[in-house]
């Protein structure tokens, strides 16, 4: 709401040149009644036309019959504004009459036309009419409504060319265009190079800064002003210095200059008052801005203000108790009030309150607004009703590109990707945020292959990615450990100048660890200009999935000496690589650190890291220990790094008691079943092998299976333990054979206790041969030139249980 009064303030700025000053310059014959300064409509404005035409009409009458369209400023006063200047302006003829063509030029602009405007005044200049100092206000506020840069630069010119460059009215309007452009260096040149400035010239500039968002410059700008004592400032100044306050959340430097208003005399009007409540909100100080909300004169723009705030501080009682007082004062709650109400109701999934401001809104017949029938599918979405949401969306008569993006965004949010992924492919029309909202869900649901396929189409239809595309398509190539692809997307960010932020270089950081390139990893943080704690923890998580706990804990510390202060995630990142890293003590002293020096209480998930240092270390029973002396109940998560530990250390007795903890909780997790499975089966007590398989296969609970994959010229391979469906397994075939036989032939012996099958050796030496992860070198080996590094990705890593943690974590906040 804030944003729109100021945005509604800086409109004002654009200098208004009255009338009288023109026909000064170029008095018009004088009308018989001089009624036409009283019309009020343009049907009162035929009436007076009429009569002039009997009587003879003149130049003058055209000129002011412009002049007096021009005041109405709607689409039917331009069309009659068209034809007057129209009918006294033969194509043939050299017009000496410039104040019709200035009135023409600024009754295009009234109108929004401002391209029009433009147009007309170069038309003007081909006919070779001279402007004046009118002239080029009109024809630079018309550039600055459209930031046409180009042509108000050259109106420029042309003004200092004719010696316009001195009028205080045409450089307030250049102030204004510049800082419209976003261009406040041009527009504090033209400021300073002034001989001499008005309260305009001040305001332009000060709400230029506020509009660029550079409000500390406003401020600064603003006490200058009030030290020279040039001028004194207006309520539009001082609408445009409160709201800079407001951005700045500094509610003592907007106490100073609600000070000063009040010293000053200036008059506090209903925008003054409207933009004083917006920044006390803004900045947090929510009683004062009840206070002076109560003194004054209650309107709806106040209103929605307040109710706004209110929504975005997620206090929905309070703007209950405001549209009970609008409705007791006989106002009505509008649009706007439904729009921030509605919105605040999906925040707080507050269905049946939702429904009744649904109800208003058709009785009101306010659903023919856009941005109202789009914050209603958004309510339903977030309230769990994606079919509700979709009949708002069908019944809409406009449906936008924010609408579609709404609808596709809820559907993903409810996890129907399949629809969303449909309702895609049927936009018209798609921006920035369908592309990436698409792209994010990809990334979520876990399909990379797709995400990068559909960047490509991105790609494809020429709109410019951004840093959160790239975000997306980083996480996907980490995932699939696609190393090639992941460098190019790289230089794509560089080649492309997309900003790379805090979160992108985070994203870059994971993206290289997960491709198995620590040292890129590395290289990127080190090149980051800000860390936060989420990029040290990328950093420490790169470290952990190399097994470097050494570099890991040094990278930890330096976080600290930083002044970074770490948290839940990154202590368990750490302890996740002292647990790779063997580093026991470490880990230990870490823990304690975490609580006794940085007062974080240990999650689950910290405890987890703990049992899996201890139990990787061989350190069982106090790991059981440790379990038994929790302050919470251990979950599923527990029992199974337990119960890993005990088959890799072959503790049968303990493996049970962990097994059984595992299956109470998880009864359904087909993890836990396999690993008690593949302990059995490392025991040989292959009938309870048997029994628990059988379990799986009643339930109709399938592994997943273990798979490798490789990047071979930008192409992913994928390969599963004993699958044979390749097009070049016949040449695998033939390179794991002859891997075989050398190394046999160095004297490797291969170790038949890791294959958990009842079969005899022969067969465990073929079906180990044929390992995902030996099918996956092998291709490499075949497809790739010698000296050439390859890498095999796994999808089940055994020691990367980093995204884990972090998704327990953000669970638990």
């Amino acid at each position: 709401m804030a944003a729109t009064t100021a945005a509604t303030t800086t409109l004002h700025l654009s200098p208004s040149f009255p009338t009288s000053n023109c026909e000064k310059e170029h008095p018009p014959p004088k009308t018989p009644s001089g009624s036409l300064e009283f019309c009020t409509n343009i049907q009162e404005l035929e009436q007076i036309h009429a009569q002039k035409i009997k009587t003879g009409l003149t130049r003058g009458t055209a000129i002011k019959l412009i002049t007096t369209c021009t005041t109405f400023a709607t689409k039917e006063s331009l069309n009659y504004a068209i034809k007057v200047f129209e009918l006294f302006q033969p194509e043939e003829a050299e017009d000496p009459s410039l104040f019709m063509w200035n009135s023409m030029i600024r009754c295009y602009n009234s109108a929004g036309i401002s391209e029009e405007a433009i147009l007309l005044y170069q038309k003007m200049l081909v006919k070779g009419i001279r402007p004046d100092r009118f002239t080029f206000p009109f024809v630079i506020s018309a550039c600055a409504k459209i930031a046409a840069a180009s042509e108000g630069s050259q109106a420029h010119g042309s003004l200092i060319k004719m010696g316009f460059g001195f009028d205080p009215f045409v450089l307030n309007s250049l102030i204004h265009f510049y800082a419209e452009c976003g261009d406040m260096d041009l527009a504090r040149k033209v400021f300073d190079g002034m001989p001499e400035r008005n309260v305009v010239s001040w305001t332009s500039l000060i709400c230029g800064y506020a509009h660029v968002d550079c409000p500390q410059e406003a401020v600064s700008l603003f006490w200058e002003m009030i030290r020279m004592d040039e001028v004194q400032p207006n309520s539009v100044t001082m609408a445009c210095v409160v709201s800079a306050c407001a951005r700045l959340q500094d509610v003592q430097l907007g106490e100073q200059v609600y000070a000063y208003m009040c010293r000053s005399g200036v008059e506090l009007n209903s925008v003054l008052v409207n933009t004083l409540v917006d920044m006390y909100m803004k900045c947090g100080a929510v009683e004062r801005a009840k206070q002076l909300f109560h003194q004054g004169e209650k309107n709806m723009v106040l209103c929605n203000t307040m109710v706004s705030n209110y929504v975005r501080l997620g206090l929905l009682k309070e703007p209950l108790n405001i549209v009970d007082e609008i409705l007791q004062k006989g106002l009505r709650p509008d649009r706007v009030t439904m729009l921030a109400i509605i919105s605040g109701f999906a925040r707080s999934g507050d269905l049946n309150s939702g429904r009744e401001c649904h109800g208003y809104v058709l009785r009101n017949a306010f659903d023919g607004w856009d941005a109202i029938s789009n914050v209603i599918i958004d309510m339903y979405m977030k309230c769990g009703k994606p079919e509700t949401a979709s009949r708002v969306f069908a019944l809409m008569f406009n449906k936008t590109v924010v609408s579609w993006n709404t609808v596709f965004a809820g559907l993903i949010r409810n996890g129907d990707l399949d629809s969303a992924w449909g309702l895609f492919n049927a936009m018209p029309e798609r921006n920035h945020v369908s592309w990436n909202t698409m792209l994010g869900a990809l990334v979520q649901d876990s399909w990379f292959e797709e995400v990068l396929a559909l960047f490509r189409k991105m790609q494809s239809s020429g709109l410019e990615v951004d840093r959160v595309t790239m975000m997306s398509v980083a996480s996907a190539c980490g995932y699939l450990g696609a190393l090639d692809l992941a460098k190019w997307s790289h230089a794509y960010i560089d080649r492309s100048r997309i900003p790379c932020d805090i979160r992108l270089g985070t994203a870059l950081v994971d993206m290289y660890a997960r491709c198995g390139d620590p040292t890129s990893s590395m290289q990127v943080f080190r090149r980051m200009r800000e860390k936060d704690v989420s990029a040290w923890t990328a950093a420490i998580g790169a470290m952990a999935m190399e097994g470097n706990g050494k570099w890991a804990l040094e990278i930890f510390a330096e976080m600290i000496d930083s002044g970074v202060r770490p948290d839940s995630v990154a202590f368990a990142a750490v302890l996740t690589a002292c647990s790779h890293s063997g580093l026991v003590e470490d880990g230990q002293q870490l823990f304690i650190s975490m609580q006794h020096d940085y007062n974080i209480a240990p999650h689950i998930v910290h405890y987890g890291c703990m049992v899996d240092l201890l139990g990787r270390a061989g350190l069982l029973e106090e790991a059981r220990m440790l379990i038994e002396n929790m302050p919470m109940e251990p979950n599923d998560i527990i029992w199974g790094a337990l119960l890993a530990a005990c088959r890799i250390h072959n503790n049968f007795e303990l493996a049970d008691y962990a097994a059984k903890g595992a299956m109470e909780l998880a009864p359904d997790r087909i993890g836990i079943h396999v690993l008690v499975s593949n302990i059995y089966a490392s025991a040989g007590k292959w009938a309870d092998v048997a029994r628990v398989r059988l379990h799986l296969k009643e339930r109709g609970a399938r592994k997943l299976p273990g798979s490798s994959s490789i990047e071979v010229n930008g192409v992913i391979h994928e390969f599963t333990s004993g699958n044979e469906s390749h097009l070049q397994i016949d040449h695998i075939a033939r390179m794991l054979d002859e891997i075989c036989k050398k190394l046999k032939h160095v004297g490797h012996v291969p170790d038949l206790a890791n294959v958990l099958l009842d079969v005899d050796e022969e067969e465990k030496e073929h079906l180990l041969s044929r390992h995902s992860e030996k099918l996956a070198m092998a291709f490499g080996l075949i497809s790739t030139s010698p000296g050439a590094s390859i890498r095999v990705i796994k999808n089940l890593r055994k020691g990367c249980v980093l995204a884990w943690i972090i998704g327990e974590l953000d669970a638990i906040n």
